[in-house]
């Protein structure tokens, strides 16, 4: 192309009759199971959250999957399941989830109402040991008095020979100077791993990580600085995983219980950034995969005035699962371990077998495979806690484990949603490519793009992908690479189909408005 004008090659490529149509950017997630009440226990869990619902007017799967992975964390590593009759696999049932929602879907309010009895807990246990704390320091006080005294008749014993009598006055005093004991936690809502270590150890049942944004917990995550605290995470999703980490200054912490439950709130556009990245092989270590209680329902058709008082029976049924749960004694000092009944048995062995030949199939992606492949966890765990809540104390019953199956059909659903948005991505940023294309040259590249910052196609990557798809569906084309006369590389441009570059007064074209 040396010595021909690139002004000629605009003009050349603009009034080319060649180009085709232009093509729809479709997508459409895949469609989700709704959440029926007969998936929630009945009475406590089922009526609150219902009402919680209605009267937020969100979606019920909101305040039912923040619901239940409280309750994991209530219950914690305590009591464990057996899913199999002889084997030595054991499952704490722990629970990761995310609640997936635009902006205003009452994310955050669903997680409060569903989390209350759990921070009502918490400021109980909170006031107790400040009693104690209050008491121990005028025990502290007294026994200050006290060493006076017994230091006085440890003098005088030595000074009368008696060496011996006064180490042992002495050794009582050492023995009594005890530390204040830690203030009770059932919730983080931001640690460092050193941090979560020391609260772990003194919470050795387990903790709930809250976090009402949960893309930012992501984020760090996928940050090279933190990639030991994200094997600390794919560590503690076991449940039963044990972790050690030595630090200047914080020594050496070895943590017993690596168990942790997780609840948290992401909006769509925050979440498929991750997923593609997970996609792609760039963070595919199954961190993502391991939010196996994610859920993106549907936005809801209407919207309707609900002005009334709570339900104050449900209510209280509900904060009383989550005390008694958490003030449960089974077993003794070892954690108390519960397995499938006969029935539940075969019921889960005939779904476990299904699910592991689909996952083997080679008709998922590596991702879908790797999360089907996690999926016998949470349905042991889920038949656990059904069982626990409705007082079940010595095997997990057909009702139970039916229930948890029920709700592996539907996880499955929104996890086929949730790993679809992966492509969403590129369909987004193409559309808002478009949408501002007048911010672009006429002839521009994907640096320029990539310059704008724009959300969505900010990375090198998805720019690259969305111009690929626009190319694809006849937005731009690109154009023949020019040559510049100090040489180097060529650059790669692209220009806009015609029919886009006749705009409307509010920017837009026919054909643009019909491409979205």
């Amino acid at each position: 192309m040396a010595g021909v004008d690139v002004s000629d090659v605009n003009q050349m490529l603009s009034t080319d009759d060649s180009w085709s149509p232009i093509e729809p950017i479709k997508s459409a997630l895949p469609p989700v199971e709704p959440l029926v009440p007969e998936m929630l226990p009945d009475g406590g869990i089922r009526d609150y959250v219902l009402d919680v619902a209605d009267r937020q007017q969100a979606p019920p799967d909101f305040a039912a999957v923040t619901a239940l992975c409280g309750l994991a964390a209530v219950v914690g590593n305590r009591v464990r399941i057996h899913p199999k009759q002889y084997d030595d696999w054991e499952v704490v049932p722990n629970l990761w989830g995310a609640i997936i929602g635009r902006p205003s879907a009452m994310k955050s309010p669903a997680i409060k109402a569903a989390l209350a009895p759990i921070y009502a807990i918490q400021d109980d246990l909170r006031k107790a040991w400040e009693e104690e704390v209050k008491s121990g320091q005028i025990d502290d006080t007294l026994s200050g008095l006290n060493a006076k005294d017994v230091k006085k008749r440890a003098a005088k014993a030595l000074q009368e020979g008696n060496r011996d009598e006064a180490r042992d006055m002495l050794a009582g005093l050492a023995a009594g100077d005890d530390d204040e004991p830690p203030c009770p936690r059932l919730i983080i809502n931001d640690a460092t791993v050193e941090k979560l270590g020391e609260l772990l150890n003194e919470n050795p049942r387990g903790m709930l990580l809250m976090r009402d944004e949960l893309p930012g917990f992501l984020a760090r995550m996928e940050s090279e600085e933190f990639q030991g605290e994200r094997a600390f995470y794919l560590e503690a999703f076991n449940g039963d995983g044990h972790f050690t980490y030595d630090r200047i200054g914080r020594g050496t912490v070895h943590i017993e219980n690596c168990t942790v439950s997780m609840i948290g709130g992401v909006q769509p556009s925050r979440i498929a950034p991750i997923v593609r990245g997970a996609m792609s092989g760039v963070t595919n270590d199954g961190l993502i995969q391991r939010l196996q209680m994610a859920v993106w329902p549907d936005d809801l058709g209407s919207w309707k005035w609900v002005d009334r008082s709570p339900n104050a029976l449900a209510r209280i049924a509900y904060d009383k699962v989550f005390r008694d749960l958490y003030d449960l004694v089974l077993g003794g000092a070892s954690p108390a371990v519960l397995r499938f009944s006969a029935n539940s048995q075969a019921l889960f062995r005939d779904w476990m077998t299904e699910i592991q030949s689909d996952a083997r199939s080679g008709a998922f992606s590596s991702t879908m495979e790797s999360h089907l492949l996690k999926m016998p966890k949470t349905v042991a765990s889920l038949a656990l806690l059904f069982e626990l809540i409705d007082g079940g104390r010595s095997e997990v019953n057909e009702t139970a484990t039916l229930r948890a199956l029920g709700w592996a059909d539907y996880l499955r659903s929104h996890a086929n949603r949730l790993y679809s948005s992966g492509q969403s991505v590129l369909e987004e940023g193409a559309r808002l490519i478009v949408e501002r294309r007048h911010q672009l040259p006429q002839q521009f590249t994907h640096r320029d793009i990539q310059r704008k910052g724009w959300g969505g196609v900010a990375d090198r990557e998805t720019v690259a992908s969305a111009v690929e798809l626009l190319v694809k569906t006849n937005h731009c084309r690109e154009m023949p690479p020019t040559i510049h006369a100090a040489g180097g590389r060529p650059s790669i441009q692209y220009i806009w189909n015609p029919e886009l570059t006749e705009s409307r007064p509010n920017g837009r074209s026919a054909s643009s408005e019909r491409s979205f």
